[in-house]
């Protein structure tokens, strides 16, 4: 598939001044467009949202079948890449297209900042969420497990902690996550990384109690059994008397 590619323009909105976008290349690789552009920033902490339109659609809406670095949270850099599935998106397409890139500054609603991937939370028992607020809106906080709704807490303070209960009776396992939605832009939208579930006390820590106690039963039964030639109070055989000279 040959398509003659134009790139109009990269346009950038952001409350800061000391920064530099360009557009270095675009490439053609099979079915897919390969755009190539530096993304510079005084502060590398910032991150963009950053789009992909083209003429087919008179760059109204965005391109979605995209991967790279386009969407939220971009960070600044040098050859940031999107890559454009053209087909996928557009189906057989011959002629002409132009490309535009276009991105902001981005602050989500919400950053979490206590759940990573290794993170265990019990059931039976409360946790604090915390997170750092993109913005004042009402937020609306779910609990999920694979994609289905656990619990939820609709029009929250975005006050950047929440207290989750875990019933007694949750299933325990992974791929459990948190979910805030800003209320006056339902795109805004944040998830956690997925955390894992636990019992509140461990299936070890039940049984090795019941194993001591049956290991002193044993060792009673053991001792009581014992001639004249063991100590019966302890089940421990008396030592032989020395020989020699």
């Amino acid at each position: 598939m040959r398509i003659p590619i134009l790139i109009l323009s990269l346009f950038l909105t952001s409350s800061v001044l000391a920064q530099k976008v360009s557009i270095k290349r675009v490439e053609i690789a099979g079915e897919k467009i390969i755009v190539h552009y530096d993304l510079e920033d005084s502060n590398p902490n910032n991150e963009y949202q950053i789009a992909l339109y083209s003429s087919q659609s008179n760059f109204a809406t965005a391109l979605t079948k995209v991967k790279g670095d386009v969407g939220n949270e971009v960070k600044p850099g040098i050859d940031r890449k999107i890559e454009w599935s053209v087909k996928e998106e557009l189906g057989p397409y011959k002629g002409r297209i132009s490309l535009e890139v276009r991105g902001k500054q981005f602050v989500s609603v919400a950053k979490f900042t206590n759940i990573v991937s290794s993170t265990k939370l019990k059931r039976g028992k409360s946790h604090i969420i915390a997170w750092k607020p993109g913005n004042s809106n009402p937020v609306n906080i779910e609990f999920l497990n694979g994609g289905q709704q656990i619990s939820a807490q609709l029009n929250q303070p975005n006050n950047g902690a929440y207290t989750l209960y875990i019933p007694k009776n949750q299933s325990k396992g992974k791929d459990y996550i948190i979910r805030i939605t800003d209320t006056r832009n339902q795109q805004d939208v944040v998830t956690s990384k997925p955390f894992m579930v636990v019992p509140k006390v461990p299936l070890l820590l039940k049984v090795l109690p019941v194993l001591a106690v049956g290991g002193a039963v044993a060792a009673l039964a053991g001792g009581a059994g014992g001639d004249g030639g063991d100590d019966t109070t302890t089940g421990i055989q008396n030592p032989p008397f020395p020989t020699g000279n």
